[in-house]
């Protein structure tokens, strides 16, 4: 009886111990910023030529410095809507992993677009951007399933003065977490760049 009772002992404690394995190896939810190698601005006015800048960061997370093709110079007093495209040089144009715009797009509900700025230099959006402040005025043009904004497609105006000032994305990963106030400091960074900007 003595033997029957240790045995059952010893099965009780390994299912235990077995559980106990198996919860603690039981995978998490991981929170992985997309691979961006190159962004690319698009700022396109009513009428007249785009304004195109890019931010290339050839080897990701590598060694090798981002480089941008700025400055932003944009026209006074003209409206423009701006388009971010994300791709990864890293992943053979086939590859799902290539078309990051695609992926932010059916992510939707996870990633959003924070902008800041100098100098005032829009008069539609006013202020500074919403990185420091999520409540300020951003004109988003997309939004999520949930209605919340995302930020590939923005629109602006520019002051109707000469100005110059810098111009900042960043682009957070928010799984679980994104909602109508989540701010740019909420989740991790996928993108985050700085352009300086030049109204004429």
């Amino acid at each position: 009886m003595k033997t029957f009772r240790f045995i059952c002992l010893l099965l009780v404690a390994g299912s235990l111990l077995f559980l106990s394995s198996c919860k603690k190896d039981d995978p998490k939810p991981e929170n992985i910023p997309e691979a961006i190698t190159k962004a690319t601005l698009t700022f396109t006015p009513a009428g007249g030529a785009a304004v195109i800048v890019t931010a290339t960061d050839p080897d990701g997370d590598g060694p090798l410095p981002r480089t941008l093709s700025g400055p932003i110079n944009l026209v006074k007093n003209v409206s423009y809507t701006l388009k971010i495209t994300l791709i990864n040089e890293l992943a053979k144009p086939t590859d799902p992993e290539y078309d990051i715009t695609a992926e932010v797009e059916e992510e939707a509900d996870e990633h959003i677009f924070f902008f800041a700025w100098t100098n005032s230099t829009f008069s539609n959006p006013t202020g500074n951007g919403n990185v420091d402040n999520r409540s300020d005025a951003v004109n988003y043009v997309d939004r999520d399933t949930k209605g919340l904004p995302l930020g590939l497609e923005t629109s602006w105006t520019t002051i109707n003065t000469t100005g110059n000032g810098t111009f900042r994305v960043i682009l957070k990963h928010q799984p679980d977490l994104k909602s109508a106030t989540t701010t740019s400091n909420d989740g991790e960074s996928d993108l985050d760049v700085t352009f300086n900007l030049s109204v004429n």
